[in-house]
This record gives C-alpha cells, structure tokens and sequence, in this order.
C-alpha cells in the first residue's frame, strides 16, 4: 500500500488491521477531528486510533511505517488547529484510553493521556506541592512534557525526573533529568518527535489547605483574564524575548479583530476564539494577519504555539 491519500479500500482495509491491534471500539473512519480539537474545527481524519497500551501503540506505528501512511499524535486537541479539508492518514489519539496515576511518597507515576488538571488534583489529595500552576492548563500529561508547558512562574521541567517515551518506529525511549532538554515550549522529545507514554514527577509535601488556595487563586485569575467559556486552543504565540504577545497584539489596536467566525479574544489578546462558525482557514487567516501587523508595527514576528496540522 503506497500512500497517496487513501483510497477508500485502502482505507477500510487499513482500519481493519488496525481494529485487530487496538478493539474495533477504539477505531474510527472518516472521523471529524472538530470533535478532537478544543478549537471545534477542522476536517475528517482518514482514521483515528485510541490505543490502550504501549503495546498496540508500538504494533501501530510499525505497521503505519511498513505501508508509508503518515501518522499524527494528538493528545486531548487542546493545542491544536486541524486544517479544513483533515487529515490524510492516521491520528493517533492519547488520551483517556492511556491514562492513570500512581502515588508514591513524594512521587507521582503519570500516564501520558492523563488530564494535567487531574494530575494537579491528584497531588492536592495527597499533599504534595508543585503542580498548582497546572491545575488550569487543559491539556494531557504528555503533550505537557513534550512542549514543556508552563504558568505563572511554574514549568514542567520543574517536577519532571524521568519520562518513558517511544519513537516513530516503534521503540521505547527512557530520558532522566537533563536528557529531557528542556527549554521555552520546547524539549528532547518535542525536537525528535517522540511520544510520551508515561512520566515521573518529583514533587514536595506540603500544606494541603495552603495549595489548595494556590490552585483557587490562580483558577480564579485565568477565569477573569482569559476567554474560558469559548473555544479555543489557549495561547497561540509564543512569549518574544522581552516582550508578551498579547501586549503586542493588543497594541496594535486588533483586541476584537475577526475573520470570518475567528475573533482576537476581547478578554485576552493572546488568545483566538471560535465565535461560532469559524472554520480552521479563518483561525489561520487571522494568525497571519495578527503576524504580519506585529511584524510591520514593532519588528517582531510572533511565532505559533499552537500545532497547525493536516491538509493544506
């Protein structure tokens, strides 16, 4: 099977390999990934996989790389625009089928598909301190680590020691402290494209009430600074050295700006949101119009946060 976009028998048999490496409930055909984004838009993928286990996930991408078809890791499409016309291929999808947390002392073991927010609930239970700034980040414990996620002054390079990951072909991957390479939104395992399957997290006790105000009071802020209540996929640009996006942006005068159904957000100028209608061509039109007035006003060039994948 030699990859051109996937016929439709290709398609059917492809999915039915799959189906007997992950359960046929865990494939799906011709799936609008609109229901896999928290931008709620963007084309069908060709096939979407949620696999439950190290194992399927590795018999996944042999079998992907043995027939040439191009895969995409997804975790809960928190930071993600899917282009309009999908995705040829097949998504791989880690999330609730790839989740679960062990506690231990001062240590937490983490599946990637695991809600960062739960994950900071989980260390408030048990009296632990650290991931607070967490706790209103809405993606999965993987694409965290992966992007070196952060918040008010917290990183994920901060509580993480060792992560398990596999590469495209299939093998499994230990990284341990500086191994991880972490930087601004970016690390080791975001540079060679590796997968996150699980990771561990060195926290410290505390007092359960003192990170429970923490967590109150920091969920209490983005709910009053940023546009919670509408789609969108967080931050779109990274910070520039010495300056913030949304000051930029807000600057020069495009708070409210909107293309077709994509809108700055009025709340926060550092977020796009899906007013209603838009499709993932307005989401992307406004990113280079907001780009380009920032570029041409101060000489700055914003660059995305945000993956834009798919069919172009």
């Amino acid at each position: 099977m030699t990859y051109k976009g996937m016929e439709l028998l290709d398609k059917m048999n492809l999915a039915h390999i799959i189906k007997k490496i992950a359960g046929e409930q865990n494939v799906m055909i011709d799936e609008p990934m609109k229901n896999h984004s928290s931008f709620k838009v963007g084309g069908a993928a060709d096939i979407l996989v949620t696999p439950t286990s190290a194992f399927q996930l590795s018999e996944i991408l042999k079998l992907c790389k043995k027939e040439n078809v191009p895969i995409f890791i997804i975790g809960n499409g928190s930071n993600l625009i899917v282009s309009d016309k999908g995705i040829r291929g097949v998504v791989i999808k880690i999330f609730d089928n790839f989740s679960g947390c062990k506690v231990e002392n001062n240590t937490m073991s983490v599946y990637a598909g695991t809600l960062l927010s739960k994950v900071s609930n989980i260390a408030l239970k048990n009296e632990l301190t650290g991931l607070e700034f967490a706790a209103g980040i809405p993606g999965t414990l993987g694409g965290a680590i992966a992007m070196n996620a952060g918040a008010y002054g917290g990183e994920m390079k901060d509580v993480v020691v060792e992560t398990e990951c596999m590469d495209l072909n299939g093998e499994i991957k230990v990284l341990r402290g500086s191994e991880h390479e972490f930087g601004y939104r970016t690390s080791h395992i975001l540079k060679n494209s590796y997968i996150v399957l699980k990771s561990v997290l060195h926290l410290k006790k505390g007092n359960k009430q003192e990170i429970k105000e923490l967590m109150d009071d920091l969920n209490r802020r983005r709910k009053e600074k940023q546009p919670l209540e509408m789609p969108s996929a967080g931050s779109v640009f990274k910070r520039p050295e010495g300056h913030f996006a949304g000051k930029l942006i807000e600057d020069c005068n495009l708070k409210g700006y909107r293309i077709g159904g994509a809108q700055v957000s009025e709340k926060h100028c550092g977020f796009i949101v899906n007013t209603g209608n838009a499709t993932a061509s307005d989401i992307q039109s406004l990113i280079k119009h907001i780009q380009e007035t920032v570029k041409s006003t101060y000489g700055i060039e914003l660059q995305t946060e945000v993956r834009i994948i798919g069919e172009k």
